[in-house]
Parts: structure tokens; sequence; C-alpha cells
């Protein structure tokens, strides 16, 4: 398989996919747009909200290379689109750490990353236990207990941008207390 990233319009993403999905319904193969789900507060009042881990991207997984080239003016013609990442020229399937950070948010964690597991440590370093987290400890550049929130850091194509993570803070089972 490979996945290909396209930039779509930012807060136009799920708009993108359900006019590219009733325009050409018969595709054989998966779009994503991963999310998070974490708390917002607007205006006083507490709300949940799932914005975009990649805000205006998504991901098309396609069976091999020809396939992209079949039907890249599909995409190009749906409304939203911007262009394919490297670029509309030279359309290249993910690799290396772009892959590896994209399928850890759409095979490991789902459409939508929940809140992580943690605890902090005697050093006041958290610990991921569970969840979104789990294998990007050391993407993390800030965290806020009060918000309960992670921030870290993800490169996409040379492109770093940073996003906020939920966590619930648990206390840590002796046995990991201890080592």
């Amino acid at each position: 398989m490979k996945y290909y990233a396209i930039q779509v319009r930012t807060r136009g993403e799920e708009k993108y996919i359900t006019l590219y999905r009733a325009l050409h319904p018969e595709r054989p193969f998966e779009i994503y747009f991963p999310k998070r789900r974490i708390n917002l507060r607007r205006k006083g009042v507490m709300t949940q909200g799932t914005p975009p881990i990649f805000p205006g991207y998504i991901f098309v997984e396609i069976n091999n290379e020809e396939d992209i080239l079949k039907y890249h003016w599909e995409f190009r013609r749906t409304d939203g689109f911007f262009r394919f990442l490297r670029s509309n020229q030279n359309i290249c399937p993910l690799q290396d750490k772009d892959l590896e950070i994209v399928l850890h948010f759409i095979k490991r964690v789902g459409p939508v990353a929940g809140k992580s597991k943690v605890y902090f440590d005697e050093n006041a370093r958290i610990v991921v236990a569970d969840g979104p987290l789990m294998g990007l400890e050391g993407k993390i550049i800030k965290v806020d207990k009060r918000k309960e929130r992670a921030k870290i850091k993800l490169d996409l194509y040379d492109d770093s941008f940073c996003i906020d993570l939920a966590f619930e803070i648990i206390e840590p089972a002796m046995s990991a207390r201890v080592s």
C-alpha cells in the first residue's frame, strides 16, 4: 500500500471527501482525515471538539503507484483541492518519518485520537501509559497539566507544526513507579 498526502482547503477537508465520494463512489481506495478529541473553552463554557491532526491535509491509501496517476485528475478537479505533496508535477508517496507519523494516527490510533493515559515520574517527566501519545514521547515539547494537554511537534514534508493532544493523569502501578 502507498499513502499520498493531498492539501485541500483548511476546514473544508470533510466537505472535500464527501464531494469526492459523491462524484466517484466506485473508487476502491481509502481516504483518511485523522482528528483528535480535546476539551475546548469558548466564552467560559467547556465543550468537546474534534479538530484535525493535520489541518488542510487528507491522506489516500492506494494499492499501486499507477493508480494515483490514473485518478489524479479526479482529485484535482474536485472543489477544494490545492495540491499533491511534494507537488502536482512530482506526486510521490509518503516515506520514512512522514509515513511513520501518518500511519501512527491512521492505523494505530484510529479516526479520532482520544485521551492518552499518563503519569508523571519522580523527576516530573511525563510517562505515557496508553493512548495516542504512546510512541510520541520524544516529540512532546510542552505539557500543560491544568488543561491536561501535551503539545507535540509533528513534521510532514519539511514542514513542522505543533498540535495539542489530550491526556488524563492516572496513578502509576507500583511496579512502574519502582522501575
